[in-house]
């Protein structure tokens, strides 16, 4: 995911895009056939994707954002902030492993065993709290393939813990009877590294450089005798304008402003191990942490995939799509091709289509500190997210950081069972359901928060007592009190008598995990008469039955 935001390359983004357009690079030399079908490897040709009710229903998914950058138990990016001198990641790593140059991320993957990795319990952990389908990572802009990769050699069968990670992943979807999806984030690689062939600017070891430009040749009496390190690394290539700079996580995200472009064989070894992914574990999602789809649009690559992935899900289900891809930052006609995915944000609007937001009860790789220093995201935030990420008609796919032995803490399983019990009382405010006519009423919901680039605009709001989010289902609309009202009436003006939202008379209202309780409706707000505060169900639900 992206540690930082370069909100100047988002502003610049439209004209380097459209002038990268004219230089795409069709794909030539497939190793693994396009599944054939109704899609074609055009924009236009996917414009006849339909989202699945399913995905409509689902709401909820948990994530595994797991694989060997959650080693270090450091955070976020480390593969490639390890190589930045002179950043917490470089000091941490000089300090722990030793100098870049001797010990590079080759060896972190090489230290990585996932021990405890129990993908049946926390599967079945994350469905007791609510997870209506399961995420696991296939790989990130460290470029290591966590399946058994017919394309890639540096992948989590052969290296590392030498386990087939999205093989135990899927079946224990499977088992739990989730629909299961992959993140692949591997397509930033060429770019992302290029740290890896940076050297120390000063002190005992500048100018040796860092591991980033080795080669097979090299590892002659290692560890790593016979495999090739720019296989995993890509970096026989010219450094990209401005990446020479260091003291920050210096990124150019898109495919312009300087950017050293990949290869055609490098796009193409993409399509390939994608492609492989989806014949061997014929996955239901698709998650991509790319603007629109990966390689887009110096390469097809990315058409390719969702072609091939929406025709082999047909096949898979006789012909019907069931399928759901996730691309960021999507224009109009992009989103009737996949599914919008907002990081670690939410609209402040109703969408008229489903949508998704991603986010993370703490960094997106496991980060020790996180956990000593007590940051996570409680229960009650995440249920206070998904209840207005689902009033607007959205999704919340929530990341729960696995430790790099494969567990997870106590700390991060309490806020699992804090949303478990949340959910056995609430959880049909929240499932099967569709917007209302209004997604919310109250102070917040006023408020206006527009999206940076690919969102990042969440742990702004502060619920008072009277904000108010809604959903329906049938004739039932539900009012979700973001936060337990200090007084016992509770007033929601939207549903006064002779409201321009809800003409119907109200049959009862009844209070989620208590029963009936009294009411009065009057041209100024329905009045709800609460029962006195009871602190096990942190966001109170009620339900308004029509009559």
């Amino acid at each position: 995911m992206k540690k930082i935001l370069l909100v100047s390359l988002f502003i610049a983004l439209g004209g380097q895009l459209c002038n990268a357009q004219q230089d795409v690079r069709p794909l030539q030399h497939l190793k693994v056939p396009m599944e054939k079908g109704k899609f074609k490897p055009t924009w236009k040709s996917l414009e006849q994707y339909k989202i699945p009710e399913w995905f409509r229903n689902a709401k909820f998914g948990i994530w595994a954002h797991w694989g060997p950058q959650c080693q270090p138990e450091q955070g976020d990016w480390y593969a490639r902030s390890m190589y930045d001198e002179g950043s917490d990641d470089y000091k941490w790593h000089v300090k722990n492993y030793g100098h870049p140059s001797k010990f590079g991320f080759k060896d972190v993957i090489h230290q990585w065993k996932a021990e405890k990795w129990d993908p049946e319990k926390l599967v079945k952990l994350y469905k007791r709290a609510g997870a209506q389908y399961f995420v696991a990572m296939g790989n990130h802009h460290d470029n290591f393939d966590l399946w058994d990769s017919k394309y890639h050699t540096w992948n989590s069968t052969k290296i590392g813990p030498k386990k087939d990670i999205i093989g135990g992943w899927a079946k224990a979807a499977k088992r739990n009877g989730l629909p299961f999806g992959v993140s692949i984030h591997a397509s930033h690689a060429w770019t992302w590294y290029e740290t890896s062939q940076r050297s120390d600017k000063s002190g005992p070891y500048a100018g040796i450089p860092y591991d980033g430009k080795l080669t097979k040749k090299d590892g002659k009496g290692t560890w790593w005798d016979g495999l090739d390190p720019q296989e995993l690394y890509a970096q026989n290539h010219e450094l990209s304008k401005g990446s020479e700079k260091t003291g920050t996580i210096h990124s150019q995200w898109e495919w312009g402003n300087g950017v050293s472009i990949p290869s055609l064989d490098y796009c193409e070894n993409f399509y390939d191990r994608t492609a492989d992914l989806i014949n061997k574990y014929k996955p239901d999602l698709l998650y991509f942490d790319d603007t629109a789809l990966p390689l887009w649009p110096v390469s097809d690559a990315g058409l390719y995939i969702a072609a091939d992935f929406y025709n082999s899900n047909m096949k898979k289900n006789n012909g019907k799509l069931n399928a759901v891809i996730f691309g960021k930052i999507l224009t109009d006609e992009q989103k009737q091709c996949l599914v919008w995915d907002v990081e670690r944000g939410a609209t402040d609007a109703i969408q008229e289509k489903p949508w998704q937001t991603c986010s993370c009860i703490g960094d997106w790789h496991y980060k020790r500190s996180i956990y000593e220093n007590n940051q996570y995201k409680s229960a009650k935030t995440v249920i206070q997210m998904l209840a207005d990420i689902v009033s607007k008609n959205g999704n919340l796919l929530l990341n729960i950081p696995v430790r790099g032995d494969g567990s997870i803490d106590d700390k991060e399983i309490n806020v699992l069972n804090g949303i478990a019990k949340w959910m056995d009382v609430n959880k049909e405010c929240i499932f099967d359901t569709r917007p209302w006519k209004i997604f919310g009423e109250g102070p917040d919901a006023q408020k206006s928060r527009p999206l940076l680039a690919q969102g990042f605009n969440e742990g702004k709001s502060k619920y008072s007592t009277t904000d108010i989010r809604f959903t329906k289902k049938n004739k039932t609309v539900y009012a979700i009190l973001m936060e337990w009202p200090d007084k016992r009436e509770i007033m929601i003006h939207s549903l006064a008598k002779g409201s321009t939202y809800y003409d119907a008379n109200i049959k009862s209202v009844m209070l989620l995990g208590y029963g009936k309780v009294p009411f009065t409706r009057n041209e100024n707000a329905l009045v709800v008469t609460l029962p006195a505060k009871n602190t096990s169900n942190m966001i109170p639900v009620l339900k308004i039955i029509e009559e």
